[in-house]
């Protein structure tokens, strides 16, 4: 087992934001690196030698407004577009998804279980999130496709979301995060993804009978929706099913604290019945069973659905929901909270919920307040977060500018760290806070994902550390600092750089003990910085 450096800094600091300016001088200032690699940090996936070369081209604010308004119909690099379309799986319909690529049967070896059915769709929607983030120049949009695919999560690992998530996060979320709230919130609502997840497909009004379900004409479609679930499935379970009410007002909307009774959750769940899929593994489809809807009347938050409204009445709850107050603080406190801090101001999260209310949930609107806000610019707010394990493995490719194709193994590297991409366990998704991801194990596997990917020893990822060295470096401190300052945007602390120096002492006095002493290691120092607490940092 490879050997590991003990870091003096595992406890990373967590201070929240206070004040500074995103709005560019009135006057022309010289470009401001520490500025920029903030931004990219938070607005990126870290700084990468093509981004920090637009932000000097465009300017800091220049930059992060085009990232906001980005050309429409703009191309993603050829080599990025090559990548992409080498994966069939991502432009299919979910009843593609589900008629080509089956679950295999039991009998088929493991190795050839991987390359076929739902591991091929799996392996290819994983890679294509990989490679985007790395690679794409439209680095908000994929931290965004991020964060609200989180917030409206849904796993893979639940029966047939395997073949629907690649739908909804192509057609839910990315077209609509810079877009308004109320339209990414119907868009997920109304998606089989959602509804199989949380349950709601088989949400019917109470008092539909077995019998009426099995009448040969009126209810002959609601009894197509059950005749294809999962075997664990198989009988089925008539009744109302309160889960996607309690996530929708929980977590979607209102928060936790937000206001809403028991009493609101089974009145949303009423208002749902009947928002349904067509046949989960035959035609995963919207549709809308009226035979099973609730027709009469509820109130919700003190609002009265009117009887008889069909559809409609879970379209009206969203319009209720995606306007309240309470969804406008809950979200702006997670956007800061991802942006900012773990723990963001109070004042930030009222301005921008005030921001939220008054475009009505435009979310580009919603982004400049946060973004232009001084919490964000503050000095104590940069390296005040801790990277998520899918941003610090994107980071780490994006620094070392290394040339990707994705395999197997690297996406094993995001599991062991904790974040399985698409698997998060439960509807809350993966966290957000640095607690969950500073611990011994975690940073272990960080530091080996960095030792393997600069030293040649992860398939699928070629780094050239060549092109990262400084100008002149014949001594181990200029390597350290060179590479630190390629790496980390800045040179590093001085307990990183002692703790690198000491490891390179101790390897070259075991190597000069049987042989004469070697050069400086520099995968070795490259390596120990990717796992450096500056670089878990953003």
């Amino acid at each position: 087992m490879r050997a590991l450096p003990v870091w003096p800094l595992v406890a990373v600091c967590l201070s929240c934001a206070s004040r500074s300016r995103l709005t560019a001088p009135e006057a022309p200032a010289p470009f401001d690196e520490a500025r920029a690699v903030h931004v990219l940090q938070r607005l990126a996936y870290g700084p990468s030698a093509s981004d920090l070369a637009a932000m000097k081209r465009l300017g800091v604010d220049g930059w992060v407004e085009a990232q906001l308004q980005p050309a429409s119909g703009e191309a993603q690099p050829p080599g990025l577009s090559a990548k992409l379309q080498a994966f069939p799986t991502l432009g299919l319909s979910m009843a593609q998804l589900v008629e080509d690529y089956p679950r295999p049967p039991p009998e088929m070896p493991p190795e050839e279980k991987r390359e076929r059915g739902p591991a091929r769709v799996v392996f290819e929607r994983s890679s294509a999130r990989v490679l985007r983030a790395v690679e794409s120049p439209r680095q908000l949009e994929e931290v965004l496709v991020d964060f609200w695919f989180n917030h409206f999560n849904v796993s893979e690992d639940k029966g047939v979301v395997k073949w629907l998530a690649t739908s909804y996060e192509r057609d839910a979320i990315r077209p609509h995060v810079l877009g308004t709230f109320r339209e990414l919130l119907g868009a997920t609502a109304h998606h089989p993804a959602m509804l199989f997840y949380l349950d709601n497909w088989r949400s019917t009004r109470e008092g539909l009978s077995e019998e009426e379900l099995r009448h040969p004409r009126r209810f002959r479609r609601q009894a197509a929706m059950m005749e294809d679930a999962e075997e664990e499935e198989s009988k089925p379970k008539l009744g109302l099913n309160e889960n996607y009410a309690r996530e929708l007002l929980e977590l979607h909307t209102l928060g936790v604290d937000g206001g809403y009774t028991q009493d609101d959750v089974r009145a949303v769940a009423r208002c749902f019945t009947g928002w349904s899929i067509r046949q989960p593994r035959k035609d995963p489809g919207f549709v809308f069973r009226k035979v099973a809807h609730d027709a009469e009347s509820k109130v919700v938050l003190g609002q009265v659905i009117p009887a008889g409204g069909g559809e409609k009445d879970g379209e009206r709850v969203l319009d209720l929901l995606a306007g309240h107050p309470a969804t406008a603080r809950h979200v702006a406190r997670k956007l800061a909270q991802r942006f900012v801090a773990d723990e963001p101001p109070p004042e930030l999260v009222d301005r921008v919920a005030k921001v939220f209310l008054d475009t009505k949930g435009d979310l580009r609107a919603v982004y400049r307040a946060l973004l232009q806000s001084p919490e964000f610019q503050s000095p104590k707010a940069r390296a005040a977060k801790v990277k998520t394990p899918f941003e610090y493995v994107v980071s780490a490719l994006r620094a070392t500018n290394a040339q990707v194709e994705v395999t197997p193994r690297l996406l094993r590297h995001l599991a062991l760290m904790g974040e399985p991409l698409y698997r998060a366990p439960a509807p809350t998704g993966f966290p957000e806070v640095a607690e969950p991801w500073v611990n011994s194990g975690a940073l272990v596997a960080r530091l080996n994902f960095g030792l393997d990917l600069v030293g040649g020893r992860l398939p699928g990822a070629r780094v050239s550390l060549d092109a990262l060295a400084p100008k002149r470096a014949p001594t181990a401190v200029e390597w350290v600092d060179g590479l630190g300052q390629a790496l980390l945007g800045a040179k590093p602390s001085e307990e990183t750089r002692a703790t690198i120096l000491a490891a390179l002492a101790e390897k070259r006095e075991a190597a000069s003990a049987v042989d004469e002493a070697p050069p400086v290691d520099v995968p070795l120092i490259a390596g120990l910085l990717l796992g450096s607490p500056e670089f878990q940092k953003q």
